[in-house]
């Protein structure tokens, strides 16, 4: 703590490492992860992959010891950071194991959720058939098919897949993908259709009567470079 306060972050986090040993040594693994998960929330906005790092060691530790609901709760922040960080590969795997720990605490209203959440981020790294995949998984969870989850998914993979821009922005734009964690509603905002179509810049312009027309692979590279360094 007092490393802390001189803003030598990475020394402190260092020293908590060691006394989380020292706790699992001692035989008291929830103090241990609690000291991960503090030295995650430490240095997040330092370094971002060290963060990671901690955050998944806490979840390890509650979930051997069967603390199910710490697990994913510490697993979901280093999805979040995954996503922040676009390494979306390690991502999907982060989330796909969030959403089977959801599963087996019969939580399926949040496994909804980490659909949406994986179909984003597939759809960022232009997978569409992993995408369509995750969907079509999630049919056996109870109270998916049906739900308004369910539907937003297929009408944006419908629009996806048929190149339909504006329709994609109409679903993303909806309170379902809007209200979701800041992370992934960047992710659901700045999703282009591949090779086509224009995002639209926001509401107020589609009031004034402005109209855009559509444009080729030139302005959906302007639109990709726009994220290129990161959602932060």
């Amino acid at each position: 703590m007092m490393l802390k306060e001189m803003q030598k972050l990475p020394e402190a986090v260092q020293l908590i490492e060691k006394a989380s040993i020292m706790f699992l040594e001692n035989g008291t693994p929830d103090t241990a992860a609690m000291a991960l998960e503090r030295a995650g929330k430490l240095i997040e906005h330092v370094n971002l992959e060290k963060a990671v790092q901690l955050y998944q060691q806490s979840a390890s530790v509650f979930e051997n010891e069967e603390r199910l609901r710490q697990a994913v709760e510490l697993l979901g922040k280093a999805s979040r950071l995954l996503v922040r960080a676009r390494r979306l590969d390690e991502a999907v795997v982060s989330i796909l194991k969030e959403k089977n720990m959801y599963k087996e605490i019969e939580n399926y209203p949040t496994c909804y959720k980490k659909t949406i959440a994986q179909v984003l981020v597939h759809l960022h790294r232009n997978d569409f058939v992993a995408a369509e995949k995750c969907v079509r998984e999630s049919y056996s969870i109870p109270g998916f098919n049906g739900s308004e989850d369910c539907a937003a998914l297929e009408q944006l993979l419908e629009a996806y897949d048929q190149q339909d821009q504006d329709q994609i922005y109409d679903v993303c734009n909806s309170p379902l993908f809007k209200y979701m964690d800041n992370d992934y509603a960047k992710l659901a905002l700045s999703l282009v259709v591949p090779g086509g179509g224009i995002k639209k810049k926001s509401p107020a312009a589609s009031q004034n009567g402005v109209s855009q027309p559509a444009q080729g692979g030139s302005r959906a590279e302007e639109d990709d470079d726009e994220y290129a360094g990161g959602l932060c």
